[in-house]
């Protein structure tokens, strides 16, 4: 069974013109994806009033803690010294969440307590991902 760990936090949602809201999310990381985190947004922050989940590398957010990161759809760096912004790019528009590094610090030492970095690919199991990835084909 894979340790799961769910971290619900406060973030500040970055409207056009410099708006802010608050907003509840959720941070979470599961051993059985080890290279992955997700960020949980409610259904209230979403265009079609579902919850929508971000998946990005674990990697990603230790980076980004420290310095600009990030390529795609999803770009992290340091705002200020005790808040982190994380934005992410889809087709329907941009969201700008701005995060207490602290809380993100603590999660990410929290999965590494899950699976060590550099542990990642030894808890992988890449014939069962792959027959999974390609529907047992």
């Amino acid at each position: 069974m894979a340790v799961t760990l769910e971290q619900p936090t406060r973030a500040r949602l970055i409207g056009p013109e410099g708006r802010e809201r608050a907003l509840p999310l959720t941070l979470r990381y599961a051993a059985d994806d080890p290279l992955a985190v997700q960020i949980v947004f409610p259904s209230e922050a979403s265009l079609d009033g579902a919850e929508v989940t971000w998946i990005f590398g674990r990697q990603l957010l230790e980076e980004g803690l420290r310095a600009p990161s990030g390529g795609g759809d999803v770009h992290i760096w340091p705002c200020g010294r005790a808040r982190t912004v994380l934005e992410f790019r889809a087709p329907q528009g941009l969201a700008l969440v701005q995060c207490d590094r602290a809380v993100l610090r603590r999660f990410l030492l929290r999965t590494y307590e899950v699976v060590r970095a550099g542990r990642e690919i030894a808890g992988l199991d890449m014939d069962r991902d792959l027959a999974r990835l390609f529907g047992g084909v």
